[in-house]
């Protein structure tokens, strides 16, 4: 497949447009028509990522971690981020990354992270992005009505939780006169036409409108198409970092052993009241501490995620949060083997995907 092929697949999972405001991620080095038959995942890109790639012979790198995140000046062999990204442009391999979309979108890093550890019934800790809907009503002869409610539905219209292709329709009498030099499907020009017709209605998000109304109107059989849009108050589906959720009731000591377990760690660094029965828990992979209060607001006994602080940990103790620190990368590596299987699965023609599965950088416990 080519790069860009590969990239449009990932796109589609987690979009541009959940990208935060301060990310820097997505298509970052190399050629879109390069060709690609193996692809190293990897959670950082730095030079032992790089020379797995070389060894394997990829010709793609997929990272969660963006290589460039704050702007270049130069690119020289002069410092090692430099130096890395002028040998990757040398060895003609291609580089992609989704960060935040990775962490908001529906089965990311938190969702994973939320189902490897047990939890049930999630919802975000802190919604970031919330999709914005619009009511589009379109006037179709009733012979036509089927024809545009199926292009409508394909193009992703009238999706509303696990229902696709809703709509609503009421027939009636639309009427128009076709002026000279015109082509009607229907009538005579300079003559009015009275033509029964569906009126229908359905909503679209935002992100699809355009697509929509193009796909609409080429297959609409009048020249002038009627339509209306209307920007609606409606919620539209929410994105947002961290998820918390329910787990059966449990004494944290206990659900600790179980953490360990199933993100295979020797140990784990907890702050707060560990003598407590849990069930509600919170987790946010990576870095998560600017969502310790959401974890509060929301109710969780506990709060499992990466990077915290001695002041951040004694925030949580005083608003009775235990926090428990699994490291950034091992709250996030439990998505690299999802987007192996994303891959393997979606794509066209077959190509191979191996993980790099060491942190970045390493480290040891004595």
């Amino acid at each position: 497949m080519k790069a860009i092929e590969i990239i449009n697949l990932l796109n589609r999972w987690a979009p541009s447009y959940l990208i935060d405001e301060w990310d820097n991620t997505g298509f970052q080095i190399g050629d879109p028509e390069k060709e690609v038959k193996k692809v190293l995942v990897s959670l950082d890109l730095d030079r032992e990522v790089y020379k797995k790639a070389v060894e394997e012979k990829a010709q793609m790198i997929i990272t969660h971690h963006p290589i460039i995140f704050k702007p270049l000046k130069k690119l020289t062999r002069l410092n090692y981020k430099e130096k890395l990204i002028y040998d990757i442009i040398k060895e003609d391999i291609v580089v992609y990354n989704a960060h935040t979309n990775l962490d908001l979108v529906k089965g990311g890093v938190n969702d994973t992270l939320a189902k490897v550890l047990g939890i049930r019934n999630t919802e975000p800790l802190k919604i970031s992005y919330e999709e914005s809907l619009y009511k589009l009503v379109v006037f179709v002869p009733n012979s036509y009505a089927h024809i545009i409610r199926k292009v409508l539905g394909d193009e992703k219209a009238g999706w509303i939780g696990n229902y696709s292709h809703c709509t609503y329709n009421i027939k009636g009498v639309g009427t128009f006169m076709p002026q000279k030099g015109t082509n009607p499907f229907i009538g005579k020009p300079d003559i009015l036409e009275e033509v029964e017709e569906t009126r229908i209605e359905t909503i679209v998000e935002k992100r699809n409108l355009k697509r929509v109304l193009n796909k609409m109107i080429k297959s609409h059989p009048y020249e002038e198409v009627a339509y209306d849009i209307y920007p609606l108050n409606n919620k539209g589906r929410t994105y947002g970092y961290g998820r918390i959720g329910e787990i059966q009731e449990i004494s944290l000591l206990n659900y600790l052993d179980r953490v360990k377990e199933s993100l295979d760690l020797e140990y784990l660094i907890v702050y707060g009241n560990m003598d407590r029965i849990i069930k509600k828990v919170a987790v946010c992979g990576g870095s998560g501490s600017s969502f310790i209060y959401d974890a509060y607001l929301k109710g969780a006994d506990i709060y499992i995620t990466g990077d915290i602080k001695y002041h951040e940990a004694q925030y949580a103790n005083e608003l009775g949060l235990t926090i428990v620190d699994g490291g950034h990368y091992n709250t996030e590596k439990v998505i690299l083997p999802v987007i192996k299987e994303y891959l393997e699965h979606k794509s066209l023609e077959p190509i191979e995907v191996k993980l790099y599965t060491k942190s970045s950088p390493p480290y040891a416990v004595y």
